[in-house]
């Protein structure tokens, strides 16, 4: 990768990519799915995840800077180990998927967790604002699938995204605590992820190169996400998350 053959396109659509991560980690998440494309179309293959990982660490570090102190430790503890198992088993099958089948795979999974979500949240009879797995073992039994999804997805094209956006959207999370347990839960994740890309070969020093040069863009997209969601409600929060966790379907699909 020789950052000094790209053309001024490649830098507009690598930098629109880097300002997508940051308004993703300043707090509206599902859009950070949208700039895996969008890096996808000048790097090629593998280094396009590569290209993305260094960007999503350093998004989860100024997330962190605003939303750690609210989080739910209960849910991070149920999920992130089904997450690193969805890693490994993601590291393992990384070579033998190709990727032209694998998004269509992601996009149509997150898309049937997110009718089932728009179903319960919306449609569905019941009490208002009852939570239907709150009880322990659905609870947990939920926490182990969608964990272990996130992991798979996120190794083998950093989609983890809109899975566990669906997931503690699921939980019913005041917007502070969904924020602060994204934060903590990608953070620790996407660490988690370093040693399995660097032994791939999907991050290098030429890759982290360009990653420095797009920093600007990122910390312009963290202080914008910051700054709308600070000024919308819960429910308008809800609504924003969950369409754009439905765009990122689309877009996985197209």
């Amino acid at each position: 990768m020789d950052a000094s053959t790209f053309t001024s396109a490649t830098w507009a659509l690598l930098f629109a990519a880097a300002f997508l991560q940051g308004l993703s980690k300043g707090g509206m998440p599902g859009v950070s799915i949208l700039a895996i494309p969008l890096v996808a179309m000048v790097i090629p293959g593998k280094a396009a995840s590569g290209m993305i990982l260094p960007m999503l660490i350093l998004g989860d570090v100024f997330a962190l800077a605003h939303w750690h102190r609210s989080a739910s430790w209960r849910d991070l503890r149920h999920a992130l180990p089904w997450a690193v198992a969805g890693i490994v088993a993601g590291t393992v099958l990384i070579g033998r998927i190709d990727d032209r089948l694998m998004r269509p795979i992601i996009g149509w999974i997150v898309l049937l967790i997110l009718l089932i979500h728009v179903y319960r949240l919306y449609l569905a009879p019941g009490q208002p604002g009852a939570n239907p797995i709150e009880h322990p073992l659905r609870r947990r039994a939920l926490a182990a699938c969608m964990g272990t999804l996130g992991g798979f997805t996120t190794m083998l094209a950093n989609a983890a995204g809109p899975v566990m956006t669906m997931h503690f959207l699921a939980r019913r999370l005041p917007k502070e605590t969904f924020l602060g347990t994204s934060a903590w839960f990608f953070f620790l994740i996407n660490w988690i992820k370093v040693p399995f890309m660097l032994h791939l070969h999907m991050i290098t020093l030429p890759s982290l190169k360009v990653n420095l040069l797009m920093t600007p863009a990122l910390l312009v997209g963290v202080a914008a996400g910051v700054f709308i969601v600070r000024r919308i409600n819960q429910q308008s929060f809800d609504l924003a998350v969950t369409l754009l966790t439905a765009l990122a379907c689309v877009r996985l699909l197209l």
